[in-house]
């Protein structure tokens, strides 16, 4: 098959409009009228990333984050970003990014991430016109948990060392949870006006974490690596369309680097 036909799919799953206006998602490098054999799902597109796709010969990187988030300067290919894109090209490597439009697609990033938190009756935080789709996601517990309680569970789910906690009260009890995959500290106010009495995000910053507190609201922090879980349910996606097109794909498969650049010492 072609890399079009793949493109074409997540383009349906994930419409290029739901994206933010200044993301840079869609096709990134390479040519899509290219065949394609293996394709590999990753969250991030670093060095290590295309090494591993080079040894394991990979045609289709499907990708969260766009590689290029901002235009190269130059092509020195001393530098490391550059001499990235060189390998990717040099090989043939088709790479592809769907990044806040599939974060709001249904069964997207944050139906993902809601699902294992064991959030249920999900509707979007901020919805678009089809109340549907949209980014974030709020729905209610099986039952009540203490704020505590509900961190320890987020950084199991999560398979990270350690969350960031911002509360007045560790056992206050939650239960309408809300949820939004990567930098959502700025839509804090969204998830407390829509209900929530908690909030999992990444990147909140320290001004931010007092207005929190100020609100008397809650938000757990377990690190923009939460975001990791699309690696292998990107890769489900491709499978199941896959098998539904009869494509004459050989592998599809997960990226098996940590792409996480934060090292905790405890």
């Amino acid at each position: 098959m072609i890399a079009s036909e793949l493109i074409a799919k997540i383009e349906a799953h994930a419409p290029r409009e739901l994206a933010w206006e200044r993301d840079p998602i869609g096709l990134q490098i390479g040519d899509p009228n290219r065949d394609i054999k293996t394709v590999m799902t990753t969250l991030d597109v670093r060095p290590e990333v295309v090494t591993e796709a080079i040894e394991q010969h990979v045609d289709f990187i499907f990708a969260h984050h766009p590689v290029m988030f901002r235009p190269a300067k130059n092509l020195d290919l001393s530098q490391p970003q550059n001499q990235m894109y060189a390998d990717l090209i040099k090989h043939d490597i088709v790479v592809y990014a769907a990044h806040t439009n599939l974060d709001a697609a249904t069964d997207g990033m944050n139906d993902w991430l809601a699902e294992l938190l064991g959030i249920t009756q999900t509707k979007p935080i901020l919805p678009n016109a089809d109340g549907v789709t949209g980014l974030g996601r709020i729905g209610t517990l099986a039952t009540p948990v203490t704020v505590a309680q509900f961190a320890h569970h987020v950084r199991a789910v999560f398979d990270v060392a350690t969350v960031r906690v911002i509360a007045n009260d560790l056992q206050r009890k939650i239960r309408t949870v809300a949820v939004l995959g990567g930098d959502g500290g700025s839509e804090y106010p969204a998830a407390l006006a829509a209900g929530a009495d908690a909030y999992v995000t990444a990147d909140l910053y320290y001004h931010v974490g007092h207005d929190v507190l100020a609100d008397d609201f809650v938000v757990i922090d377990p690190d923009h690596h939460m975001e990791a879980i699309a690696k292998p349910k990107m890769a489900e996606l491709v499978q199941r369309w896959q098998v539904e097109n009869n494509w004459s794909l050989t592998r599809v498969f997960a990226s098996t680097v940590n792409t996480d650049p934060y090292t905790y010492i405890f």
